[in-house]
């Protein structure tokens, strides 16, 4: 796929007038998806997002809702999140479809970034973390009614996979995978409804949130946020896990698992604790972490893993999934632990 042709195209039909002197390209290389810096003749700068994953119309809804928060979001989290261009007053995106190509493309404003939180942080750091956190959450709630509604949920995207597992042409797993992956898509949805999880509230969550994603201030106050390839209209526990492992005694890694230990740490406990005091979490919501990990290992790592991760790290983490992430779900997750901690009933 030529990447620099198709963002030209997209941009000569956003702004025909303006005139790109350079492509550069800033993926992250772990991941399969592509970012790149646009440099103009005038030395004015934006910064290009290309995806051929999923479905256009997800990929339009998204950055349609993103932007809708973007606006709506109160101090001090006004100006937190990259800013999509717009043309006639709505989010440009660009679909370019020839053959076997279908290619989506969206442009942001350079998000402004301050300081990254260190690679392991201080109970000090964790407990202003938990804080922010909270806040953030909360105020993504008192905009929730606004926001553009969303067709993606937790359910469509398990009973996709379902029927991955069941069509007999599709040999990416073999029987015994596709028996342990329906299992544990049947366990989540029973347990979902087992909790009332449709009840939750619903707001905007981003999932992805390692310290590569988003920038704080000197004083750990929430400063910007980018990334976006996770979005979705959900739960607020959806953020969890990632929380967990941003404050885990192991920190962040450049050689990375997704294993369920973060979330039984004393760490994650603190920013929990943290967390509660600002936005109070309730017995059931703590109870489907547990739900909130399995859906991640299935939807993020097994369904799409060979479109998030690049071949080497998609291919060692479905490994890990079978033999280590599913098989911990029941052993090592204690959701009593985390509810006595808080005091909740």
């Amino acid at each position: 796929m030529d990447y620099s042709r198709i963002i030209k195209k997209a941009w000569r039909e956003y702004d025909a007038s303006k005139v790109i002197l350079k492509i550069q390209d800033i993926s992250a290389m772990v991941s399969t998806n592509h970012v790149f810096r646009i440099v103009f003749e005038d030395e004015d700068i934006v910064i290009a997002k290309l995806s051929y994953f999923g479905k256009y119309e997800h990929f339009k809804e998204d950055h349609r809702i993103i932007h809708s928060l973007a606006n709506n979001l109160l101090y001090p989290f006004e100006n937190l999140l990259a800013k999509s261009l717009l043309k006639n007053n709505r989010v440009f995106t660009y679909r370019y479809k020839t053959g076997t190509t279908d290619a989506w493309v969206v442009f942001y404003n350079p998000v402004r970034v301050q300081k990254r939180l260190p690679k392991r942080l201080s109970e000090a750091q964790i407990r202003v973390f938990g804080q922010q956190i909270g806040k953030f959450h909360k105020a993504c709630s008192r905009i929730r009614n606004v926001l553009p509604q969303s067709s993606k949920t937790l359910s469509t995207d398990i009973k996709v996979l379902l029927r991955q597992t069941a069509n007999r042409r599709n040999t990416t797993f073999d029987p015994d995978q596709k028996g342990i992956i329906r299992q544990h898509c049947e366990a989540f949805q029973k347990n979902r409804l087992r909790l009332r999880a449709d009840k939750f509230e619903n707001i905007p969550v981003f999932i992805d949130w390692n310290i590569g994603n988003f920038s704080v201030t000197s004083s750990l106050k929430l400063y910007s946020r980018w990334d976006y390839d996770w979005f979705r209209m959900s739960s607020r526990m959806m953020d969890f896990y990632f929380f967990s492992r941003v404050v885990s005694d192991i920190g962040d890694r450049t050689v990375f698992s997704y294993l369920i230990g973060p979330m039984m740490e004393d760490r994650f406990l603190l920013f929990l604790e943290e967390y509660h005091k600002v936005n109070p979490l309730t017995a059931n919501e703590i109870r489907f972490l547990k739900e909130v990990y399995r859906f991640f290992i299935l939807n993020y790592v097994i369904k799409d893993g060979n479109y998030f991760f690049s071949g080497q790290y998609a291919e060692k983490l479905q490994a890990e999934a079978f033999e280590i992430y599913l098989p911990s779900i029941e052993t090592e997750f204690d959701a009593d632990k985390l509810i006595k901690t808080l005091n909740l009933k």
